[in-house]
């Protein structure tokens, strides 16, 4: 049995994302939370509330069973590029710098450990 969510549109770049999930691929997902909540980068918040999403979509998937979060492993984490916004900076002697706004998608896949 698998579960996924998709958090698109997070307004952090690709990089610093893939940063923090890269922390708790293949792990159980109770062990995952707890990496998450001590980990000081912004972008753990949204990986955070991604995979609570996925263990949620996995509990009622199968609502005749009893869904475990430390029966649960994190299969598949991956983080895509979003949309880049490009914004002007004024700069010196009349020119102008280009600010590019990363955003990225964030999809994470659990599944069973007996699987």
């Amino acid at each position: 049995m698998e579960a996924k969510a998709i958090n698109r549109y997070i307004g952090s770049s690709p990089r610093k994302m893939r940063l923090v999930a890269d922390l708790i691929r293949g792990m159980s997902v109770d062990k995952a939370l707890e990496i998450l909540h001590f980990t000081p980068k912004v972008a753990a918040k949204d990986v955070a509330k991604t995979l609570k999403s996925a263990l949620a979509n996995a509990m009622n998937l199968n609502e005749n069973e009893r869904v475990e979060a430390q029966n649960l492993y994190v299969k598949e984490i991956y983080v895509n590029q979003g949309p880049t916004l490009k914004r002007i900076s004024p700069a010196p002697m009349g020119r102008a710098y280009r600010i590019r706004k990363r955003s990225c998608h964030l999809t994470v896949v659990v599944a069973n450990k007996s699987n």
